[in-house]
C-alpha cells in the first residue's frame, strides 16, 4: 500500500494545479521540485513535494489497483 502524508489543503491544491497544467508530467514536475528543494537544503519543501508526487502517482493509478481506504 502506498502511503503519503499531506500537511494541509494547500498540498492538495498544488497537486491539482500540477495535474491540470501538466497532465501526465505532473508527477515528474513534483519530483523535480522535491529534488531542487533538497539540493538547496530546504528539507521541509523536499518532503512536501515528495509527498505531493506520491499523491499524484496514487491518483494516476487504475482504480482497480488502489487499496481500499477505511
Amino acid at each position: 500500500m502506498t502511503s503519503f502524508y499531506l500537511p494541509d489543503a494547500a498540498a492538495l491544491r498544488d497537486a491539482e494545479q500540477l495535474i491540470a497544467s501538466l497532465g501526465g508530467d505532473a508527477e515528474n514536475e513534483a519530483n523535480a521540485r522535491a529534488v531542487r528543494s533538497r539540493d538547496i537544503g530546504n528539507h521541509v519543501a523536499f518532503c512536501r513535494w515528495r509527498q505531493i508526487g506520491r499523491l499524484i502517482a496514487f491518483l494516476g493509478n487504475d482504480v482497480a489497483e488502489r487499496p481500499t481506504l477505511h
